[in-house]
């Protein structure tokens, strides 16, 4: 059990090249749990995988952590959030690997505050927002991130 001990690429879902060795994990971050929520987005930096396009802060799982531990320290590395001013709802699996060896896990969560937590991008980030729900679709999203965004705002509205 070391820090750090996720980092590395292996094969993900059709074969596709993915960071991180015992999975991955984003955090869907929101304002509040109503209809007015705004959710944080990571435009990443163009030199990582998939850079240029907008998604969830996060990455790779260490063998020691769960899923929403992942995606909060990632989260704090990527965007300097408080994690203190957070409240982690549900985990939902929203990629996964052939045989289901590796998973992209998003974790749900909510602000405290109902409100937008301070940011401080690092050099992953490009630029950080906190989007209206109904307009992430607006900003040219990471694939993996587009291809589950209908299952994460199903789900929040139907859980809130």
């Amino acid at each position: 059990m070391t820090v750090g001990d996720g980092n590395g690429w292996v094969e993900g879902p059709g074969g596709k090249p993915v960071w991180g060795r015992f999975g991955a994990a984003g955090l869907f971050l929101r304002t509040s749990t109503g209809g007015d929520a705004k959710v944080l987005l990571q435009h990443r930096a163009n030199w990582v995988a998939d850079g240029g396009t907008w998604a969830l802060p996060g990455g790779a799982r260490d063998s020691h952590e769960t899923e929403a531990e992942a995606a909060l320290r990632e989260t704090v590395e990527e965007c300097g959030i408080d994690v203190g001013k957070v409240v982690v709802d549900t985990c939902i699996v929203t990629a996964a690997g052939d045989d289901s060896s590796w998973t992209y896990t998003t974790v749900l969560a909510h602000t405290t505050t109902g409100e937008e937590l301070p940011t401080e991008p690092n050099a992953e980030s490009a630029d950080l927002r906190w989007v209206e729900l109904d307009k992430i679709r607006e900003y040219p999203l990471h694939g993996g991130f587009e291809a589950s965004l209908d299952t994460l705002l199903w789900h929040c509205k139907n859980h809130d």
